[in-house]
């Protein structure tokens, strides 16, 4: 057993989301439905912007800022703590929500304007990755692991992923290096060999 496979058995890796199960994933809510409409921004803040689930939840109206294009992330909800630049279609979809959601203190709130549990986030993305058909054991957190993973992939540079994150310690963002090395390991094992991995 070489060093690498060592390591690997010491550490548990996080599930990520294929290209494919992300866009399953995110066909599941009705976004013509308001329920519908905010769960997407929720799964989409996650997946595309690697926020944690208490982030999304403690969001404020004032923290994103449609022109600029952008989202301020604040720590215990009221230090800033990072600023996240946001995609034109997830900024689109936010914008939707942002028309029709109740004058609450929270950004994405309950249809009566209360303030998001957790365990409902949790259960709304275990209940729509089973519908989508995903096979993984999916958690809310599985999809910052996919932004993460996704980041890394596109720049490799894993300082930008660790203040993309928000890590304070760069050993914390390292596993996505490892996770992506992992996966092109399991890629090679099969490459040309005609056998699906």
């Amino acid at each position: 057993m070489n060093s690498f496979e060592s390591e690997r058995k010491e550490r548990k890796l996080p599930v990520i989301l294929s290209w494919e199960e992300q866009k399953n994933l995110l066909d599941q809510p009705n976004p013509k439905a308001p329920t519908g409409l905010r769960n997407l921004c929720i799964m989409k803040l996650m997946m595309d912007g690697g926020l944690r689930l208490s982030e999304v939840i403690n969001l404020k109206p004032g923290d994103i800022d449609f022109e600029v294009r952008y989202l301020i992330i604040r720590e215990n909800g009221t230090k800033e703590k990072r600023t996240m630049w946001l995609g034109e279609d997830t900024l689109d979809i936010l914008a939707r929500w942002v028309k029709i959601r109740p004058n609450c203190e929270y950004l994405l709130c309950t249809l009566k304007g209360g303030r998001l549990d957790d365990r409902y986030i949790r259960e709304m993305v275990k209940r729509l990755s089973l519908k989508a058909g995903i096979k993984k054991n999916i958690f809310p957190h599985s999809l910052r692991h996919t932004f993460a993973a996704d980041l890394y992939r596109k720049t490799r540079n894993i300082c930008i992923v660790q203040e993309a994150l928000g890590h304070a310690d760069l050993s914390t963002t390292m596993i996505y290096a490892n996770l992506i090395k992992e996966n092109l390991e399991e890629a090679l094992k099969f490459f040309r060999s005609g056998k699906a991995a």
